[in-house]
């Protein structure tokens, strides 16, 4: 996947936390780390989002609205 170079303004306590685990090896270098961390963080919130979104859904609708595209007088397949 091709990269693009940006420039970023980070806390100076931050960039201490992130030179400290380039330097035990956990990253080969700041861009790997703060790539990581950025991709890490919009997963989080992509799957924080899909739960709120659910947390949403009337249960009793939701049943409705099933029965109606399945067919009331089916029953529902067993798993």
């Amino acid at each position: 996947m091709p990269k693009t170079k940006v420039a970023l303004t980070l806390d100076s306590t931050l960039l201490e936390r992130v030179d400290d685990l380039v330097a035990r090896a956990r990253f080969r270098n700041r861009s790997q780390a703060i790539e990581t961390a950025l991709a890490e963080k919009l997963a989080r919130l992509g799957r924080t989002r899909l739960a709120e979104e659910c947390a949403r859904l009337d249960p009793v609708e939701e049943r409705r609205f099933a029965d109606e595209a399945w067919g009331a007088d089916s029953p529902w397949p067993e798993y």
